[in-house]
């Protein structure tokens, strides 16, 4: 094999590994999917603690990506974190669904998981789940066990001259 025939074998290993490079860096940014047929409906939650949510998040229900997160405001009222999202017009959910914010392992990307009730009416493209739980932050958990950690050691001591 000559000496182009080397190079072109080495540019086609270098293209292909771009190639590679930029379907992950899709997959991580969630912008990969592209599985979507178009047929959604409109949802919206209102949560106090977004996390690190972010749009294009996915919407899973027993670990099945079901829609994704359109967008992400705050209520100037309120001043609550309002989501809405697009779910897949062919999974329908019951009126009296929970929302909740959940992260993808220990330290990864946070998602809504959608959690079905019993209602016999559906959530219909528009409505507003009214069940949601918001984000658990790690930061705030920590700051709560050191600080009753912190409090548990402070109220166990004793005054100066007080009787043991």
């Amino acid at each position: 094999m000559g000496k182009k025939g080397i190079e072109t074998l080495v540019g086609l290993f270098v293209l292909l590994g771009l190639c590679a490079f930029a379907f992950l860096a899709l997959k991580a940014a969630n912008l990969g999917s592209f599985s979507s047929n178009g047929e959604t409906y409109s949802l919206t939650a209102r949560f106090d603690n977004i996390g690190g949510l972010k749009a294009r998040a996915p919407v899973r229900s027993a670990g099945v990506v079901v829609g994704r997160v359109r967008s992400i405001s705050l209520d100037p009222q309120t001043f609550q974190g309002v989501v809405e999202m697009d779910v897949d017009q062919r999974f329908q959910f019951p009126k009296d669904s929970a929302a909740k914010i959940l992260t993808s392992g220990l330290l990864g990307d946070q998602y809504i998981g959608l959690e079905p009730g019993g209602d016999d009416q559906n959530l219909k493209s528009g409505d507003t789940v009214a069940q949601t739980q918001s984000a658990v932050v790690l930061e705030n958990l920590i700051g709560q066990f050191m600080t009753g950690k912190a409090a548990e050691a402070g109220g166990g001591a004793t005054a100066p001259g007080a009787a043991q």
